[in-house]
């Protein structure tokens, strides 16, 4: 499984760099170098979920359920916070980044309290104010409920950052 995560991480962050150089300025002519800075609503849809140890998958997220909604504050350092793009309870941090150009490829490690360890994969593009991406996931727990996740994430700014302490 981790083999099959890191090849997938692998393959995402190379597409970020592929393409000729007439393709490369085309795409920088159009694109947006980075997201604007702000408040983003973030909706998730699962696409696929499947056991990867033929238990019953540790989340309570499910394929045709409801879209996961959240809100995250993308500050002038083009960072999107980690935890907006795992899932709720988990602790998560950015391995690798590249929101650039309109091209966006994150790699997450998370800890789920009590269970292991989730990599996610984000590839996706970029718009000035929003951002469409596909999220592959798997986990490594320690015990059962091992899963492979495909998710649908779309984000649009929808105004400037609450003050912090408000």
């Amino acid at each position: 499984m981790r083999s099959f995560l890191g090849t997938a991480a692998a393959a995402l962050m190379l597409s970020a760099c592929g393409g000729d150089a007439t393709e490369a300025n085309n795409t920088a002519d159009a694109a947006p170098t980075s997201l604007q800075a702000g408040e983003y609503e973030i909706s998730a849809r699962v696409d696929d979920l499947r056991s990867t140890d033929k238990t019953t998958p540790s989340t309570k997220l499910e394929v045709g359920g409801a879209p996961a909604v959240t809100r995250a504050c993308i500050g002038p350092d083009n960072a999107i916070p980690p935890a907006a793009l795992g899932e709720a309870g988990d602790s998560c941090t950015a391995r690798e980044t590249y929101i650039r150009n309109g091209r966006l490829n994150l790699q997450l490690m998370c800890k789920r309290p009590g269970k292991g360890d989730i990599t996610h994969a984000v590839d996706g593009q970029f718009k000035a104010d929003s951002f469409d991406a596909q999220v592959i996931s798997g986990t490594s727990f320690s015990g059962t409920g091992d899963y492979a996740m495909t998710r649908s994430i779309t984000a649009k700014r929808v105004g400037d950052c609450a003050a912090k302490g408000a």
